[in-house]
């Protein structure tokens, strides 16, 4: 069996045979009596929560500040002296104080506790030769598990199988659009972005099929690392902590020095020393501000209420203060500032690129094409469900007026060519009316490019030539350097289907219809807000695991950098060049980071903290 510390190896960079052989697993998977062993040796396939605190001793921890132990000793000394109706009033402060502040944790962490319950429930495994569906906190290392479009990836996996996969990591890497996977070999430094021989747990499978094997589970997946970090995460007081400390040590010193002058003077003016040191810690008790931890608390649980009816759950009361002292917010990208929802944007026919937003003739064969070429599927409440890109596609045939379901219906598809990964192109081939075929493909511009021999202009159908074809590739640079995710669209008729279906006997002599260029936009109160903080003198970061070129567009939208301004982008790779020292000097250069993982993550926040800053992470 492997060991436990064998689990957070590289093993994307081996290859499959090897990985099978380290974890001591076959294609066939494993027995159902080893599985059973090695849940035994591994545990449950499920992140740690952590120690869950008591309620006794989350009570305790409001005891802990400073302002709060001075108050117990006033209440302590008023009861000695026989001022019991204060002494009284003192601990009713404080004790309402340590129930406010742990009614806002607990509610908080009830919250937090629903969202978790966002893991794939089910998974498909071999067991004993056979397949078999099991829960998904029951697989161990060494189970080979089967992965389709709709499935949630329930633990780390090398694929040792794949078939047109794609996976949306989003919430991993950042990246909006789904990647596509290959049994490629992997260098070992590659960041998560660049495994493509992997599927990571809680991914979402948009496309394909495949076989993997488990290679991790629970805290021992690249989630589960990330959640690690966030246990083991140093925690430090608020500025509203601190400020009250030290007022409190300021206060209890004065208070102090002020009684012990208090009574020596008396004494020095014959006074009893008994009526003087009774006097002197009655004033010393009267001047300790025991309503302050009152007022505060209150004033950050009201606080606490208005963000929870935005949506913001606050789980310790003290950071709500913390929010309004952030200089700096680094933020995720994709979901937080973008809406992690592929659109159309621009589209290229007759020789043009168009906006989105501009009049369509339906009839284009653009817009066939790219509705009839794509596997989304519309639910009975209307939901698209597909690979997003896919997605995408029909939305803006349906915000056109398209009824695709009615279009389908007279000219269904009949055969088709799946998308492949190495061609990277798909077609379906649907029948028309007259008795003839219609082949929508759509799929990589210069892959199809290659295999167009005639054009689509204003209805009329022209060959291609070196001076459109010229135009073609400088309309897509033109797209692309703007970020966008460009797909090319072609068709043809036939009059019969081919009695094989492959690239070759369908996608050939192909009349090119158009580009479309797709991007996951900016959230469109996103650049309003970057610019309230900007006014404000909060700096905003964006941290993600996308492409530099797509990072880099977005921020240029967003404002968060200006056009010509250089050096303000750094990659994860880049970012790796440097030491800790080093990117502590420069860390202030920079306002986005592409192509990061959560290790990263991490060493931008502590950087930007050295230089005294208080820091806002927010997203994924």
């Amino acid at each position: 069996m492997v060991a436990k510390e064998q689990l957070r190896e590289a093993f994307f960079a081996q290859d499959a045979e090897t990985v099978l052989s380290k974890l001591d697993s076959t294609a066939t998977g494993l027995t159902s009596a080893e599985a059973k062993k090695r849940a035994e040796e591994y545990g449950p396939n499920a992140l740690e929560e952590g120690e869950q605190k008591s309620l006794l001793a989350k009570f305790m921890d409001q005891f802990k500040d400073f302002m709060i132990v001075v108050l117990l000793a006033a209440a302590l000394i008023s009861g000695v002296l026989g001022e019991i109706s204060d002494a009284i009033i003192i601990l009713m402060v404080v004790v309402l104080n340590a129930v406010l502040g742990v009614y806002q944790e607990s509610k908080a962490e009830e919250a937090i506790a629903a969202l978790r319950q966002m893991a794939s429930p089910m998974a498909r495994v071999k067991r004993d030769g056979e397949v078999v569906t099991v829960r998904s906190d029951e697989i161990v290392p060494g189970d080979i598990v089967l992965l389709e479009a709709g499935d949630v990836v329930p633990a780390d996996l090398r694929l040792i199988e794949s078939n047109s996969l794609k996976i949306e990591e989003a919430a991993l890497t950042g990246e909006s659009v789904p990647v596509e996977k290959e049994l490629v070999d992997i260098d070992a430094d590659a960041g998560i972005g660049d495994r493509l021989n992997m599927a990571f747990s809680s991914t979402n499978v948009t496309y394909g099929r495949a076989a993997g094997v488990v290679v991790g589970t629970g805290m021992n997946t690249e989630v589960g690392h990330i959640a690690n970090m966030l246990a083991n995460a140093e925690e430090t007081k608020t500025p509203l902590q601190e400020n009250q400390d030290q007022l409190g040590k300021s206060l209890t010193i004065l208070i102090l020095a002020v009684a012990a002058i208090m009574f020596v003077v008396g004494l020095l003016n014959g006074r009893d020393w008994l009526e003087m040191l009774l006097t002197s810690i009655s004033v010393a008790v009267a001047a300790i501000p025991e309503g302050l931890p009152a007022i505060t608390t209150i004033i950050l649980a009201l606080g606490t209420q208005k963000m929870a009816k935005r949506n913001a759950l606050v789980r310790k009361l003290p950071a709500v203060e913390t929010l309004g002292g952030t200089e700096v917010i680094c933020s995720d990208k994709t979901g937080t500032l973008t809406m992690n929802q592929m659109t159309v944007e621009k589209v290229f026919y007759n020789g043009e690129v168009h906006d989105a937003d501009a009049a369509i003739a339906l009839d284009l064969p653009v817009m066939k094409v790219m509705n009839f070429a794509n596997d989304t599927e519309i639910s009975s409440d209307g939901t698209l469900i597909g690979d997003p890109t896919e997605t995408a596609m029909v939305q803006y045939g349906l915000d056109k007026g398209m009824n695709l379901k009615a279009d389908l219906a007279k000219e269904p598809r009949v055969a088709e060519v799946p998308f492949e990964s190495d061609r990277k192109l798909m077609s379906t081939i649907h029948k028309l009316a007259d008795g003839r075929y219609l082949v929508a493909t759509k799929g990589a511009p210069d892959e199809l490019l290659k295999r167009a021999t005639t054009i689509d202009m204003n209805g009329e159908v022209l060959p291609m030539t070196d001076a459109i074809r010229e135009n073609i590739l400088s309309a897509n640079h033109s797209l692309a350097v703007q970020a966008l995710r460009v797909l090319a669209m072609a068709y043809k008729f036939i009059d019969e289907v081919p009695a094989t279906m492959s690239s070759e006997t369908v996608e050939f002599d192909m009349t090119y219809a158009g580009l479309i260029g797709m991007i996951d936009p900016e959230r469109p109160e996103a650049a309003a807000a970057i610019a309230t903080a900007k006014g404000a003198g909060i700096r905003t970061i964006m941290i993600t695991g996308d492409h530099r070129d797509t990072a880099e567009a977005i921020a240029l939208r967003l404002g968060i950098i200006e056009n010509g301004q250089k050096g303000a982008v750094l990659t994860g790779a880049e970012l790796n060049e440097q030491t800790d020292e080093e990117f502590a000097r420069n860390v202030e250069k920079y306002s986005v980071y592409a192509r990061v993982s959560p290790e990263h993550k991490v060493r931008i926040v502590k950087a930007w903290q050295n230089h005294g800053k208080v820091v806002s992470m927010t997203g994924d």
